[in-house]
């Protein structure tokens, strides 16, 4: 069927700051991009109630407001935003092609891709429950509403140990639930959260329910030793167990690192694969914020623009 197969210049996979920020910056430029929004149109923010830390909204926004203006301004430069996830790619050779929902095959020539990461979650009824409701996997982003506040964090890596110790700086105490005797984090890490007086360490724990109606008010902390529960208050509770780059398609022809985070040659959003970008959090598994995966989108969008150009130049 004629429909299922199309050409574009500029192919953008995935809606969140960092895919909208290209689609910006390729709209404007000329490269008529065609954006597939993929399976969480507006990305993590659009579970995210407020943002606080993104420049230029002076009394803050809620995510998905934001992620709504920054597609009205993406679709006023003339991106074709449609719905859609991209389900396979070959890369093998020019064009790039992009399958979408199984069927429609797209012909790129050059692809974008800003896929994100979703944050591990416990998997709990009332994790989910409260999510965006007292519940983060983002201590950097939403640790400044609890200033003063006592939270729990889930969690035993560097990331765990960075975000407790960054709330331990906001909050009135700080636990830490690690499901084991001892963490995963480097000894400088964890050195630096057992030395810091607020912050207490539960260990052998286990999260059994996050307890609160509306908000949280607390959570049931099982100690896998013991059997033993104990109801801890806290009105905040951050998850910090990982994240999953959603990258599993572009693997067999991306380099990518362990973790499944897509390289990118560094200072530029290229991959290994000349006319194919990768920005925002699908290849940054440090930073993690809206404003720094927005800053990528422009990056990719100007390498697309550069290296068609270049095309044309030969």
């Amino acid at each position: 069927m004629e429909n299922q197969k199309e050409r574009v210049k500029c192919l953008i996979i995935g809606s969140g700051p960092a895919g909208y920020a290209a689609a910006i910056y390729a709209s404007r430029a000329g490269l008529q991009p065609v954006m597939y929004q993929g399976l969480q149109p507006g990305g993590q923010l659009t579970i995210t109630n407020d943002v606080e830390n993104y420049p230029g909204y002076p009394s803050g926004i809620n995510g998905p407001q934001m992620m709504e203006d920054f597609r009205q301004q993406a679709a006023r430069f003339g991106t074709d935003i449609r719905y859609g996830i991209a389900t396979s790619v070959d890369f093998s050779g020019k064009p790039h092609k992009v399958t979408i929902d199984e069927e429609k095959e797209i012909d790129a020539d050059t692809v974008i891709i800003a896929t994100g990461a979703s944050a591990k979650w416990l998997g709990l009824e009332s994790e989910s429950r409260l999510n965006g409701s007292g519940v983060s996997a983002c201590a950097v982003c939403d640790g400044f509403f609890y200033r003063g506040q006592d939270v729990a964090i889930v969690g035993a890596g560097d990331t765990a140990c960075e975000e407790a110790h960054y709330l331990s700086n906001l909050c009135s105490k700080v636990y830490m639930i690690v499901r084991r005797e001892e963490m995963r984090a480097s000894t400088i890490m964890q050195n630096r959260v057992k030395n810091t007086p607020n912050i207490e360490i539960l260990w052998n724990s286990v999260t059994e329910e996050i307890l609160g109606e509306h908000g949280v008010e607390g959570a049931r902390i099982k100690n896998a030793v013991t059997g033993e529960t104990q109801d801890i208050k806290v009105s905040g509770f951050f998850v910090a167990i990982g994240h999953e780059p959603n990258s599993k398609i572009f693997q067999s022809y991306l380099e990518h690192d362990e973790s499944g985070y897509l390289k990118t040659i560094p200072g530029t959003s290229k991959t290994n694969v000349d006319g194919v970008f990768a920005c925002g959090d699908v290849q940054d598994n440090v930073y993690r914020q809206a404003v720094t995966a927005a800053g990528t989108g422009c990056m990719a969008a100007l390498d697309a623009e550069r290296y068609l150009a270049s095309l044309e130049d030969h």
